[in-house]
């Protein structure tokens, strides 16, 4: 089975920057695709950013040119670096991650993320 651990998640003000890491562990022979995914109270989960295996990367229009996702496929890792935090990132961040042929999904427990003025 495949493990996703989070960590970087905390409590940062207004402006400033957190960096989120993933890793993935368990039986997988590749990795497909790997994202971040947040859940604020009240609200859905939705997709932040998402990199798939041949580089293409896909970000929610609010967090455009604030966070960047990038992956280290040697350590079956992903990171997520937030900058210009603003209150409405507050959220649950989890990281998600689809392997092998058949695409399977996989979630992390998530990481808080809590933005102050």
């Amino acid at each position: 089975q495949v493990q996703l651990v989070e960590s970087g998640g905390g409590l940062v003000q207004a402006g400033g920057s957190l960096r989120l890491s993933c890793a993935a562990s368990g039986r997988f022979f590749s990795i497909k695709a790997m994202g971040w995914y947040r859940q604020a109270p009240g609200k859905q989960r939705e997709l932040v950013a998402r990199i798939i295996s041949g580089g293409s990367t896909n970000y929610a229009d609010s967090v455009k040119g604030r966070f960047t996702i990038s992956r280290d496929n040697v350590k079956n890792m992903v990171y997520l670096q937030m900058n210009s935090l603003e209150l409405e990132d507050t959220a649950v961040y989890y990281c998600n991650l689809n392997a092998d042929s058949n695409w399977v999904t996989y979630w992390g427990q998530g990481t808080q993320v809590t933005v102050s003025s």
